[in-house]
């Protein structure tokens, strides 16, 4: 399996204690409704072991805390591992958080979920990244993926990604909602399930806690443009601020049984 750049990692490891702080309180990543929705989607079985990839500072490992289950969280960025520690803390040994890749040395079929939220769009290799959470769950145990998406429209989504890279650079590419289910596809996942729903932006807030290769006015002049993608739909307001209109997809899939180890409890 390849693994990935060590200079993405680090960039991405850069960018995001940078940006730790306006991510924790960030109303789309903080969102009780959606996180909860998350939750009920992974559907897991109380005191289940969640792998947290891409755990940021504990907002969906909170969540699966609360509903019963254990979580093993790890990130790139020591400055969101802390964050996860402390809004974590009160859960105790149910709750154990680590600085570093996915790729690091994990024991193979441990867990009995993997999830990750917003972290696909980052990694150069998709299907790598989610085959690598498959190899850590024992067989029947499942991974869960939460990620917005783009247009499948070439054109529309070169648009799109113009902007996320301008206004993030450590963007990747986004993936329509049929690329990530066939990501879990190729990663050899099966009883594939997948949701869509919305959600909406504040261009400032958006653009204030990223990592910008151009400037705020750039990036604004792309949006209104008048190009438009679906999952990705510029409003003006009255008073001259734009709001994006989102998708994301939940995907789930089942790690096949067969020739994998049962979960260490």
């Amino acid at each position: 399996m390849p693994l990935p750049s060590h200079d993405h990692d680090r960039n991405l490891s850069r960018a995001f204690d940078g940006q730790a702080a306006q991510f924790e309180r960030a109303p789309v990543q903080s969102d009780p409704h959606a996180l909860d929705r998350l939750v009920r989607f992974a559907n897991l079985p109380a005191d289940a072991l969640v792998f947290d990839a891409g755990c940021g500072p504990g907002l969906v490992a909170e969540a699966l805390l609360k509903a019963d289950l254990r979580v093993f969280g790890v990130d790139l960025s020591q400055e969101m591992v802390e964050r996860a520690r402390k809004r974590c803390g009160r859960f105790g040994d149910r709750a154990r958080f680590q600085q570093g890749s996915l790729f690091d040395p994990f024991p193979l079929g441990g867990f009995d979920a993997s999830i990750s939220r917003y972290v696909i769009h980052h990694v150069p290799d998709p299907v790598a990244f989610v085959a690598r959470q498959a190899e850590l769950v024992r067989g029947g145990g499942v991974v869960i993926a939460c990620d917005h998406t783009t247009d499948p429209d070439s054109q529309a989504a070169e648009w799109h990604l113009a902007i996320e890279r301008a206004r993030d650079t450590t963007h990747t590419r986004n993936l329509t909602p049929g690329e990530i289910v066939d990501v879990f596809a190729r990663a050899g996942l099966d009883e594939i399930a997948t949701l869509e729903d919305t959600f909406t932006l504040d261009f400032d807030e958006w653009f204030d806690r990223g990592t910008p290769g151009e400037s705020k006015q750039q990036v604004r002049e792309r949006l209104v443009s008048g190009t438009q993608a679906r999952g990705y739909t510029v409003t003006r307001r009255d008073g001259g601020g734009l709001t994006i209109d989102c998708r994301r997809s939940l995907v789930r899939g089942v790690v096949p049984s067969v020739g994998r180890p049962s979960a260490a409890k």
